[in-house]
């Protein structure tokens, strides 16, 4: 049926803004710190209060489009992101800014469910959608990968705000296919929504990490770090326990028992939380320690987002051809080989050894990737489709939260505990170099020009080092989960309930 693929060309068209979006400010974060006077901890919560806020409302969203249908989700969630999108372009503060970043992600966390359940829905034979879901894939991927590539150029020629308005009439042309193209949904589950329940995951989340931001950034926990930590897990076990007794709960404890879904689950927070983490790691190094535009820092990422683009549909003929199983320990494998490789290369002088490595990354987080959506949609049932949907998009935004919070937390630590600042610095300025990477050079501008290269060589050797702890750290995961691999996953490639 050739109309499935005109609803695939909508998929793509719909869901490559909101996956641009959750990395696309990573080069322009240098901008941000200058223009809107932003601090390292306001710069990382722009950053993730998207992917954060999506996790948190893909499972209610999820619900909800089970319910009215995935054409009113898309049109509804497209209408939100729009307007979310201009309001952030027209941000004057860092606060500003962080609260039209949660907005867009309420829009995304529409989206997300409704291009998976068209997908489910529209694609009933197993090849067919396996091939779909490897350019769902390659979109989500490939978009956050490109995301720093498309922030450059748009920065070499506008302004910072240019980055969401960008946004504005690629929603406008969507809405307009929508409309004409997808299909109305029909078989819907007519059940209330328990809004609360979202709301108390999403509180149960960010206080979480709210929590676990001010115990590594604080270096000696306080009690008040201490406190909130234990409240947002407490909120989360609330909420867990509620899913197993309620009538109509958010997530489908019925699902999480197929093995091939808990397992797709766990492949793709890792996955996100470690692709995620590096393109930010390098991102800032390209540009803090470098020097380079955010252009160039774009660019010089191409390679990681262009293998991530072809990976993708080669990854659902893979797994026709060799299983999940294989496919998942193989993706793995090679991305945990490039990241112990990637960790101990100067980009800014071993540019084609990182080059080669970055896309071999790309290629292996992708399959992987792959892996885990074919695994979780191919063993949910059609008439839970949007709920398996929210479920595995949660993982990719939780892993995509994740990773700017652990990689950037744990990057501003270990730097602010290796860094040797010139003793002769004004105390004030040691203050706030020591902090963060980005505070150094910030800190650097005021100086003259020997106290600044002195500061600034300082500052970049301590990062480097941070560097390299992070993408060793990460293989490590990487390797074990490889290896768990071949427990978790059933044998055989998908389990149909078409």
């Amino acid at each position: 049926m050739k109309s499935k693929w005109y609803v695939l060309l909508v998929i793509i068209f719909m869901y490559l803004p909101v996956s641009i979006d959750a990395t696309i400010l990573y080069v322009v974060a240098p901008v941000l710190s200058t223009q809107l006077q932003a601090s390292h901890q306001q710069l990382l919560w722009i950053m993730d209060i998207y992917p954060l806020i999506m996790a948190a409302l893909l499972l209610p969203m999820g619900s909800f489009g089970d319910r009215i249908g995935y054409k009113k989700m898309a049109i509804a969630g497209s209408m939100v992101f729009g307007i979310a999108s201009a309001a952030a372009a027209c941000a004057r503060s860092p606060e500003l800014l962080i609260a039209a970043r949660a907005l867009l992600a309420v829009g995304a966390a529409m989206i997300v469910p409704a291009t998976l359940a068209a997908v489910r829905k529209n694609f009933t034979d197993d090849k067919d959608r396996n091939m779909a879901l490897g350019i769902w894939t390659t979109i989500g991927t490939g978009g956050a990968l490109a995301g720093p590539l498309v922030g450059g150029a748009l920065l070499s020629q506008f302004y910072w705000g240019s980055v969401f308005l960008i946004n504005v009439p690629v929603v406008l042309i969507v809405i307009m296919l929508i409309q004409r193209l997808i299909p109305e949904d029909e078989n819907l589950i007519r059940q209330p929504v328990n809004l609360s329940q979202g709301l108390l995951l999403m509180s149960a989340i960010l206080i979480t990490i709210y929590g676990a931001k001010s115990l590594i950034n604080h270096g000696n926990p306080t009690l008040m770090s201490v406190y909130l930590l234990l409240v947002g897990l407490v909120l989360l076990g609330i909420f867990i326990t509620l899913q197993m007794v309620s009538r109509s709960p958010l997530l489908d404890t019925g699902l999480l028992k197929q093995r091939n879904i808990l397992a797709g689950i766990v492949l793709a927070l890792t996955s996100m939380i470690t692709l995620v983490g590096f393109e930010l790691v390098i991102s800032q190094e390209l540009q803090y320690v470098h020097r380079f535009t955010p252009a160039q820092a774009g660019l010089y990422i191409m390679p990681l987002m262009l293998a991530g683009c072809l990976a993708g549909p080669l990854a659902g003929y893979l797994i026709n051809s060799f299983g999940i199983r294989m496919v998942a320990a193989s993706g793995l494998a090679v991305s945990a080989l490039s990241l112990y490789m990637l960790s101990d290369i100067n980009f800014g002088v071993q540019a084609t050894k990182a080059w080669l490595w970055m896309t071999l990354l790309g290629a292996g987080d992708t399959i992987a990737l792959m892996a885990s959506s074919s695994a979780i949609m191919s063993a949910a049932p059609a008439h839970k489709a949007s709920s398996a949907g929210s479920i595995e998009g949660m993982s990719y935004e939780l892993g995509t939260g994740l990773g700017i919070t652990i990689f950037g937390s744990v990057l501003a630590s270990v730097y602010s505990t290796t860094v040797r600042l010139p003793a002769h610095l004004p105390e004030s300025v040691r203050a706030s170099a020591g902090a963060s990477l980005s505070e150094a050079v910030e800190a650097a501008r005021h100086l003259d020009e020997v106290a600044r290269e002195e500061l600034l060589t300082s500052a970049s050797s301590a990062f480097m080092q941070s560097h390299n702890v992070m993408l060793e750290s990460a293989s490590l995961i990487l390797m074990v989960l490889m290896i768990l691999t071949f427990f978790i996953f059933k044998q055989g490639n998908t389990v149909s309930h078409s």
